[in-house]
């Protein structure tokens, strides 16, 4: 029997709503349905209750409910797992959501139909190393930030490759990210938009005080280490925007591929292609065809 482990953004206005419905299509359809504890209690139906850490011992199928910030936490949280998450865009942008809250029986239907495929993200590992110690550990499924604070002075990170130097940026930092992240702070800084299929990490440097200082696509497989250096102290590292930590001069962040994975469910007719249109160009367009071409 399929069983569904619904987590949520308790702060989404529509949260115990949507997670109401989601339980009794869930129940209708004979589907086995886990919550947290405080949750369940809420909506009534504290006989679901189930502490986070134990989702994996019960679930088949991660239903997460909120904006791509609570997915990026939840990914993370549950990454070592692989357990398959759904999202539902309870917020704004929505990227990494498939299903939205006004169509909720389908998407409930296309789950226990097994109408979807899998896309398995690279994720990233980080480690913060100072003086030969690793003080520091996470995992990122968007991207590994490391930035100046909130002085506008700069600092410098040199880079390096599978132990070959690669370059120095001064400015305001760098940014490692996966595909996934390849729509996220990278894009802000300037970075290109990379399929998330392809298996590869991106280094893309934040503001940089010079015209030849570009975004590269690099190999999944290598190991990039950047060793930080200013006149200040107000140097951070960030992991999806949401974990921080603050830096030394002189600290190194070597960043990786992690052996784990997010796998997302994703609707079969919904390109990569179609949800950068629409999230990102604000494009409602249908695709015109070959004949559109000429």
């Amino acid at each position: 029997m399929t069983t569904i482990g619904i987590s949520v953004n308790k702060g989404k206005p529509k949260t115990r709503i949507v997670t109401r419905e989601l339980v009794r299509l869930l129940e209708e359809r004979n589907a086995g349905v886990v919550l947290e504890p405080d949750i369940a209690q809420e909506i009534g139906r504290p006989d679901l209750g189930l502490p986070l850490e134990r989702f994996p011992e019960r679930a088949n199928i991660l239903f997460v409910l909120g904006g791509d910030g609570t997915l990026l936490g939840f990914a993370r949280r549950f990454a070592q797992h692989s357990l398959p998450i759904l999202g539902f865009n309870l917020g704004n942008l929505g990227f990494l959501s498939e299903a939205e809250p006004d169509n909720l029986a389908d998407a409930v239907d296309r789950v226990i139909a097994g109408d979807y495929y899998i896309e398995e993200r690279l994720m990233l590992d980080a480690e913060v190393v100072r003086d030969g110690q690793v003080l520091e550990r996470s995992v990122a499924l968007n991207d590994v930030g490391i930035a100046k604070g909130s002085f506008s002075r700069m600092i410098t990170c040199s880079v390096w490759m599978d132990d070959s130097y690669l370059g120095t940026y001064s400015g305001d930092g760098v940014i490692v990210s996966t595909p996934t992240g390849s729509t996220a702070y990278s894009l802000s800084c300037g970075g290109p938009i990379v399929w998330p299929g392809l298996q590869t990490i991106l280094l893309t440097p934040i503001c940089p005080h010079t015209l030849t200082a570009r975004p590269m696509v690099l190999p999944a497989e290598s190991v990039l280490e950047v060793r930080v250096s200013a006149t200040h102290q107000d140097i951070g590292l960030t992991i999806d925007g949401q974990l921080g930590f603050r830096l030394n001069v002189d600290d190194v962040i070597r960043v990786r591929r992690s052996p784990y994975n997010t796998l997302l469910i994703k609707w079969q007719e919904r390109s990569f292609f179609e949800v950068v249109r629409r999230k990102l160009q604000g494009d409602t367009g249908e695709d015109p065809g070959l004949e559109g071409k000429r």
